[in-house]
């Protein structure tokens, strides 16, 4: 493997690494229903939480991952395809296009799970009876979506940067095989006439 896959592969690792912790951090410290407390006239009392900060942070060490491998690797739409036997090239596809869908799920979710926790002191967020915070889960799933993702980006990479010695696949190179044939003169119909002392001199020894 090349140098400059391993780098980029260790600097996106440790980011998915980097952006899943804190999304875990974010669940551990998010307002939970017993953190918050109701006032006489219905009003919600939030204290304060570090889970703002940690899932912003989460986010953009997402963004920043997804962005190297795709700059890096670039875009797999823009590339010639290659033969339809390249079991790697397969991959990559497969992997580029889970990897897109759960790096926005997990954009969503740790994007979510901040900004609900983006509140302090007395707000009138509340249903009911109740007061209204950020679902259990919702930070730890967007964690477990960007730690897949950057994976993904990673085997999106590495199964491109291998796809690269084989030759791109045109479905019209064979076409013109049929031409190549060697071409045979057709036979003439008309009759060809011998001189009769051409003949007698064949005969005679």
């Amino acid at each position: 493997m090349e140098r400059k896959v391993v780098v980029v592969c260790v600097a996106v690792g440790l980011l998915g690494l980097l952006s899943a912790a804190l999304g875990f951090a974010a669940e551990g410290t998010r307002i939970k229903a017993s953190d918050v407390q109701m006032t006489t006239q219905g009003e919600c009392i939030y204290p304060r939480s570090p889970a703002l900060a940690l899932g912003l942070t989460a986010t953009v060490a997402l963004v920043m991952a997804q962005a190297i491998i795709n700059t890096v690797a670039g875009c797999i739409c823009c590339k010639k395809h290659r033969h339809p036997s390249d079991t790697n090239w397969t991959v990559a596809l497969i992997s580029f296009i889970i990897s897109w869908v759960t790096f926005i799920i997990a954009f969503l979710l740790l994007l979510t799970g901040a900004a609900f926790n983006d509140q302090h002191g007395v707000q009138g967020m509340y249903l009911g009876d109740y007061c209204f915070v950020v679902k259990a889960g919702v930070f730890s799933g967007g964690a477990l979506m960007s730690l897949t993702s950057v994976a993904l980006g990673i085997v999106y990479y590495v199964a491109l940067s291998s796809s690269k010695n084989v030759q791109p696949w045109d479905p019209q190179q064979n076409q013109g095989i049929a031409m190549g044939q060697p071409q045979i003169p057709p036979r003439s119909t008309e009759p060809v006439f011998v001189h009769e002392d051409t003949y007698n001199r064949q005969q005679v020894p």
